[in-house]
C-alpha cells in the first residue's frame, strides 16, 4: 500500500517558486506485497543514459581525496552518491543500484575516505528520520564505489531534513583504518571496529534529542577527533584523544545556541576552522560566524569575514593543503547580497570575496540563468572543497549545481554526469525538433531539443515557475503544449510552437496560486481542464477555459484533485478518476459536466494514475499501485483486470512493433514481486523487463513514456536522479 508522504524540496527561489512549493508529495512504496503476482517476465537488454541537464538538486557534500590526485566525491540530499575523475571531467553514479524498496536510501546523509587505503570509500544513506520512512544503512566499498557491501542501521538519518548541508558526520579514525565514527541526528555517537560491517553505541557528553540535528560533523585533526554538536546544551565541540569525549574549553561566547556547520583542519598550521549558524540550515539562518583553534595551545580567534548584520549565516569551510594558513569559507541565505566565498591567505585575519571578481559561464547549463540576463553566483552553499594538489581548483555546491574554478576567477558548472532533478512529467511529441518535454520538480519545464546536452532554452519562461505540476500536448495538434506549476508570476502558459517559446494565461482561477494541480487539453486544443490541489493534500473545484486561459468557469461536477485525461482523438471527451471513490468520470462535452462509469474500483488515499491510449478513442489503463493494472475499451464505462502483472505504479505508450498496430505499453511495475520496469509489445499479454539490477535508481513511479518516434525508446522518471533514457541494445 502506498500513501502520499510530504517530502521537504530543495528551494527554488531563484526560479520564481512561491513558498508554498517548499513541500512536494512524494508516493513512498511501503514493501513489495503486491495483491497478485504473475509469471516471471523475458529479459531484454538495454542501454540506459541520463537524459543531459546538469545538476539541478542539492549537493550537500563534496570530498577531494587527500592521497589520490584528482578523485573526489559528491553527495546529494536525494540523488545518491558520485565519483568524480579528473582525467575525464566526468561525475560516475555509484547508488543506481537501489531499488524500489531501497528507494529511502538515495539520500546520502554522509561519506568519507581512508587516507591510507585510496580505494576504500563509506557511505551513510538515509534520506528521512520521519516514522513513516525506513532504517538508514551504511555502504563500503574497497574499489572506489564500483562494487559495495550493505549493512542496515536499526536507526533513521535524514539526508533530505535540516541540516544535510553539515558535515561530514562519518569519518574514518586516522589511528587506525577499522575504525570508523558515525554521529547521527537522534541516536546520539555509533562505532564500528570491522570498517562497518557492524555497528555499536559508543558513549558522548550530550544527548540528543527526537527533533534536533545531534552530531552535526566529526573530524580529524590529526590525531585528535573533533565532532560537532548541533542541539545546544553547554558546548558544541567535543574532543577525542582515544581516551574519550570531552567538550573543548574555552569555545567562543554564545556558540552553544548555535549550530556548528562544518570544520576543516590545517594540517600544516595546527589550526581547526569552523563555521556556525543560528539554524541548521539550508533555510532559516539569520546569523554565523567563523572560528579558528589553535589545537596546539587551545586558543580561539573570531575570524569572521564580515558581520552577518542578522541577515545570513556560514556554512562550508575548506584549507589548502598545499598553502598554510589559506581557507575558504562560504556565506549561507545571504539573499540580499547574494551568496558569496571568502578566501583567506593568512588565517582568517583578512578576506576577498570571490564574487566579487567571479566570471560565471553557464553556457554549459543554461538553465542556470532562471530566465534572468545572467546568472547569480549561487544559495545554499553549504559546501566548498579545495583541490589539494591545485590550490586554485576551488568548487563550490548550490541549491541547483557543483561551480568549478582553475583561476579563482572564471568559474563553470562542473557537473557533468551528476544529475539530480525529481521528474514530475515526461511528453515525447510525435513530430518536432524535439523527442521529449519534461516537467521537473524546482526547475519547471524544459525542451530538450537534444538528450546529450543540457536545453538551450533553459527553464521555460513566460513566466518562469518553480516545480512543475502539469504538462500536457494536444494529441490531433501536437504545436499546442500547455503548463501549470508553482510559480510568482503566474501558474500556466501556454505554447504554439511545441514548447520552445510561451505565454502565460491571460487570466486564472484565485486558486491557482496556491494550488496549481495537474492540468489537461482536449485532443484539438480547443479546451483546457486545470484541476487544483495544495501541496498538503486539499483539493478545490476544476476549471475549464476555451480561450487559452483568458477566462475560466468552475466544473463543479469533476472529481476535486483527480488529474484529468484528455482523450487523444474525440475532442469533447475528457476522463477522470475519482481514487477516493473508485469510480472514474467522464465528459462527452468538452469538460462541461462530469458524470459517473465504472464503480467498484480500487480505492485508495494514494493517487493512481489513468492514462488513454494515442490513436484509439476510450482505450484507458488504470494504473492501480499494488491493486493492479486495469483496462477500459469503452470509454471507462467497464475496466477489466490485466492479470499478467502484479502492481502497476505508471504506464505510458511508444511507437507500436514491426508489424504490430498497437503502440508499446511501458510501465513500471511487478511481476512475480519484483518492481521494475516492463515493456510489452503484445497489449499487456506479456512483459519484458528493460532495466537490470544495476539500473534501479530508487523510486520511479511517477511518470513514464515511449517514443512515437522510436521504437523501443523509453523515458522514465526518478526522485532524484534525473530523467533516465533506455534504447534496446
Amino acid at each position: 500500500m502506498s500513501r502520499p508522504v510530504p517530502t521537504p524540496s530543495r528551494r527554488a527561489v531563484l526560479a520564481g517558486a512561491s513558498a508554498a512549493a517548499a513541500l512536494t508529495a512524494l508516493p513512498a512504496p511501503a514493501g513489495p506485497a503486491h495483491a497478485a503476482s504473475a509469471g516471471p517476465a523475458a529479459r531484454a537488454p538495454y542501454r540506459w543514459r541520463n537524459v543531459v541537464i546538469g545538476g539541478t538538486g542539492f549537493i550537500t557534500g563534496v570530498l577531494f581525496h587527500p592521497r589520490v590526485k584528482g578523485l573526489a566525491y559528491a553527495r546529494t540530499d536525494i540523488g545518491g552518491a558520485y565519483r568524480w575523475s579528473d582525467s575525464t571531467g566526468v561525475w560516475t553514479p555509484l547508488t543506481d543500484h537501489l531499488g524500489w524498496d531501497d528507494w529511502n536510501l538515495l539520500g546520502v546523509e554522509a561519506m568519507a575516505v581512508d587516507p591510507a587505503h585510496p580505494d576504500r570509500v563509506y557511505l551513510a544513506l538515509g534520506t528521512y528520520a520521519q516514522p513513516w520512512a525506513g532504517n538508514g544503512a551504511v555502504l563500503r566499498s574497497s574499489d572506489r564505489g564500483a562494487t559495495w557491501s550493505r549493512t542496515d542501521l536499526t536507526l533513521k538519518l535524514g539526508a533530505n531534513e535540516d541540516g544535510r548541508g553539515t558535515g561530514e558526520r562519518l569519518l574514518v579514525d586516522p589511528n587506525n583504518s577499522d575504525t570508523l565514527w558515525l554521529g547521527t541526528r537522534h541516536d546520539g555517537l555509533l562505532t564500528s571496529s570491522d570498517r562497518g560491517a557492524s555497528w555499536s553505541a559508543a558513549p558522548f557528553p550530550a544527548i540528543p534529542s527526537t527533533s534536533g540535528q545531534g552530531i552535526t560533523l566529526l573530524v580529524a585533526a590529526g590525531r585528535m577527533l573533533y565532532a560537532g554538536w548541533g542541539d545546544g546544551g553547554t558546548a558544541n565541540l567535543y574532543r577525542n584523544s582515544g581516551s574519550g569525549w570531552e567538550a573543548v574549553p574555552g569555545q567562543p561566547a554564545g556558540a552553544s545556541a548555535r549550530v556548528l556547520i562544518r570544520a576543516a583542519y590545517d594540517t600544516s598550521t595546527r589550526a581547526l576552522y569552523v563555521t556556525y549558524a543560528d539554524a541548521a540550515g539550508p533555510n532559516g539562518q539569520t546569523d554565523g560566524s567563523v572560528h579558528r583553534l589553535d589545537t596546539a595551545t587551545g586558543r580561539w580567534a573570531t575570524v569572521t569575514p564580515e558581520p552577518t548584520g542578522g541577515a545570513f549565516g556560514y556554512g562550508g569551510v575548506a584549507v589548502d593543503a598545499k598553502k598554510p594558513g589559506t581557507v575558504v569559507v562560504s556565506t549561507n541565505n545571504r539573499w540580499s547580497q547574494i551568496d558569496t566565498l571568502f578566501r583567506s591567505t593568512d588565517g582568517g585575519e583578512t578576506w576577498t570575496s570571490l564574487k566579487d571578481t567571479a566570471v560565471l559561464d553557464v553556457s554549459e547549463t543554461p538553465f542556470l540563468k532562471w530566465g534572468e540576463d545572467r546568472p547569480k553566483f549561487g544559495w545554499w552553499i553549504q559546501t566548498v572543497a579545495v583541490d589539494p594538489y591545485d590550490s586554485k581548483h576551488i568548487v563550490y555546491a548550490t541549491g541547483a549545481t557543483l561551480y568549478g574554478t582553475r583561476d579563482l576567477v572564471r568559474w563553470a558548472p562542473q557537473i557533468r554526469g551528476l544529475e539530480e532533478s525529481a521528474v514530475r512529467q515526461l511528453i515525447s511529441p510525435p513530430v518536432g525538433e524535439a523527442h521529449l518535454i519534461s516537467g521537473l520538480g524546482d526547475i519547471g519545464v524544459m525542451y530538450h531539443e537534444r538528450l546529450t546536452a543540457s536545453p538551450s532554452r533553459g527553464m521555460a519562461s513566460h513566466p518562469v515557475m518553480g516545480s512543475s505540476t502539469g504538462l500536457a500536448q494536444a494529441a490531433l495538434g501536437p504545436s499546442y503544449v500547455v503548463r501549470t506549476g508553482w510559480g510568482d508570476h503566474g501558474n500556466g502558459a501556454y505554447s504554439n510552437d511545441g514548447g520552445r517559446a510561451w505565454a502565460p494565461f491571460a487570466a486564472q482561477p484565485p486558486i491557482a496560486k496556491t494550488a496549481p494541480g495537474p492540468i489537461a487539453v482536449s485532443a484539438d486544443g480547443s479546451t483546457l481542464l486545470w484541476s487544483f490541489v495544495h501541496w498538503d493534500g486539499t483539493k478545490y473545484a476544476a476549471h475549464r477555459s476555451t480561450d487559452s486561459g483568458a477566462s475560466w468557469s468552475e466544473v463543479s461536477s469533476f472529481p476535486k484533485g483527480a488529474t484529468p485525461v484528455a482523450d487523444p482523438l474525440a475532442p469533447a471527451r475528457f476522463y477522470a478518476y475519482d481514487t477516493d471513490a473508485g469510480t472514474l468520470y467522464a465528459s462527452t462535452d468538452g469538460g462541461v459536466s462530469f458524470t459517473a462509469r465504472a464503480t467498484g474500483l480500487p480505492s485508495s488515499d494514494a493517487r493512481f494514475r489513468v492514462a488513454a491510449t494515442p490513436g484509439r478513442s476510450g482505450e484507458l489503463w488504470l494504473s492501480a499501485k499494488d491493486s493492479g493494472l486495469h483496462r477500459s475499451k469503452d470509454g471507462g464505462a467497464t475496466f477489466g483486470r490485466v492479470t499478467s502483472c502484479g502492481a502497476s505504479h505508471s504506464l505510458g505508450f511508444g511507437k507500436a512493433a514491426p508489424g504490430a498496430t498497437h503502440p508499446v505499453i511501458f510501465q513500471v511495475g511487478s511481476l512475480e514481486n519484483v518492481t521494475a520496469v516492463y515493456r510489452s509489445d503484445d497489449e499487456a499479454k506479456s512483459w519484458t523487463r528493460i532495466n537490470d539490477d544495476a539500473h534501479q535508481w530508487g523510486w520511479t513511479g511517477e511518470t513514464i513514456t515511449g517514443d512515437p518516434r522510436l521504437h523501443g525508446r523509453v523515458y522514465l522518471s526518478t526522485n532524484g536522479r534525473g530523467i533516465q533514457y533506455g534504447d534496446p541494445q
